[in-house]
């Protein structure tokens, strides 16, 4: 049984080392892309920490409380709090038909808080990217206000675009790997960043 659980750890150590890693390829395709596109952030007046993101993996739920549990333990806090907040406040405004635009609980003054253990989506807003769905279809994502405004005027195939659909097919391999035959069994995730929080580590 020792046996069985040490092997288990070192399976999902692997799979966040290989998670972090589909982060670096991805984010130097995105710095690549953004350099081309002449697009930076400095002194942008939108925040994109204010977006609505949802969230749909174990795997990157689960690294992202492994950045949480090495934090110390009165900012942890802090950020469950503000992420309570943020629930609380998404709810409301949702029900009343309004899409949220409320500050990511994990910013302080601008930067994120748990940056290294930050998920993917919020490492791939910003430019254009694509994604191939299993149809044949094609989801096209045009990128920012300001990557829009680099880019105008371009034919659209000379536009600097992140092709997310390795980068997916990759993560949802790491998701089957981590979970294993309990996927089909559990609930579709579905969740902000700060739902991830308030909800607590994913129960698995």
């Amino acid at each position: 049984m020792k046996h069985s659980r040490t092997a288990a750890a070192k399976r999902k150590t692997g799979v966040f080392a290989r998670l972090a890693d589909l982060y670096t390829r991805m984010e130097q395709e995105y710095s690549d892309k953004a350099r081309a596109a002449g697009l930076t952030c400095a002194g942008c007046p939108d925040n994109c920490c204010t977006s609505y993101f949802q969230h749909h993996t174990h795997v990157e739920w689960l690294y992202l409380w492994r950045g949480m549990n090495r934090l110390p333990e009165a900012r942890r806090a802090a950020y469950l709090a503000r992420a309570k907040d943020v629930v609380e406040q998404s709810r409301d405004l949702l029900a009343r038909g309004i899409r949220p635009r409320l500050m990511c609980p994990v910013n302080d003054d601008g930067l994120c808080g748990i940056y290294e253990h930050r998920l993917m989506i919020c490492r791939m807003h910003g430019t254009r990217n694509v994604l191939a769905l299993p149809d044949g279809g094609l989801r096209s994502f045009s990128g920012c206000f300001r990557f829009v405004e680099c880019t105008a005027g371009q034919q659209a195939e000379a536009v600097p675009t992140v092709d997310r659909t390795p980068y997916y097919r990759e993560l949802a391999a790491l998701e089957m790997e981590h979970v294993g035959p309990r996927l089909k069994k559990l609930p579709r995730v579905d969740l902000t960043l700060a739902e991830m929080l308030f909800y607590g580590p994913p129960k698995l």
